[in-house]
């Protein structure tokens, strides 16, 4: 596993799609959270980053699917699919090594963000007004955001040797399952049901992530559908060797 991290960490270093990835998630965030009226924390006049972490998510949308969709859409394109997977390594080994490297180049591109709180921490009235609690909780729901997201794209990419149609598939069932249950549930058919409808949906334990409870059932919720496409990813690997 750690022979293929180290790989597309490299592959990632060595080309222009690691910097361009956080160059643009830095530059949209920083532009939300700073420069734009509509949503700069000096014009909201309040000591907290909803900019950030209201927008962040919609950006990984399309930013995380750029990143997978290479994973094994271009091993397939390139014909060294079947070296790869004659490798010594299993087939967890290959999954989990492209999806951490995935997932840590995201990581890497979120990390500068931090600079946004100590920003805000300073500069709040007085000086450290922030809920520092809800901070906390909404980057561990944007990593777990991350993470869920870069497993579905991983998934895509294994499905397909074509990279765009790897992308369109990663952001179409990524944005089905974060907003598509709740927008579900707001249709006034449900009734009761409603409230159950949207627990199914990403946005709901984001949120609730976000408001600084880290609830074990969130943080479940997350890694159930981490397993459940990383499963999904191992099952198209092993359907190419029967």
């Amino acid at each position: 596993m750690w022979q293929i991290l180290k790989k597309e960490m490299n592959s990632f270093l060595s080309s222009l799609i690691g910097y361009l990835v956080m160059v643009i998630f830095l530059t949209a965030m920083g532009l939300f959270v700073w420069v734009f009226p509509q949503t700069s924390v000096l014009a909201y006049g309040f000591a907290d980053l909803y900019a950030l972490f209201s927008l962040a998510p919609y950006v990984f949308l399309f930013l995380i699917p750029a990143i997978t969709m290479r994973a094994f859409a271009e091993e397939r394109r390139a014909g060294t699919m079947e070296l790869l997977l004659t490798r010594p390594l299993s087939d967890w080994e290959i999954i989990l090594g492209k999806y951490l490297a995935c997932l840590g180049l995201a990581v890497v591109a979120l990390l500068p963000t931090l600079l946004y709180y100590y920003s805000v921490y300073q500069l709040g009235l007085p000086k450290g007004n922030i809920d520092t609690a809800a901070v906390m909780g909404s980057y561990i729901g944007l990593f777990c955001l991350a993470a869920v997201f870069t497993a579905i794209g991983i998934f895509a990419s294994s499905i397909t040797e074509n990279q765009i149609v790897a992308f369109i598939i990663a952001v179409f069932v990524s944005f089905i399952l974060y907003e598509g249950f709740t927008s579900l549930s707001q249709i006034n058919v449900w009734s009761q049901a409603a409230y159950t409808i949207s627990q199914l949906g990403i946005d709901f334990h984001y949120n609730a992530l976000s408001r600084g409870l880290i609830d074990s059932r969130n943080l479940l919720y997350f890694l159930s559908l981490i397993v459940v496409m990383l499963y999904a990813t191992r099952t198209v690997l092993r359907s190419r060797k029967w």
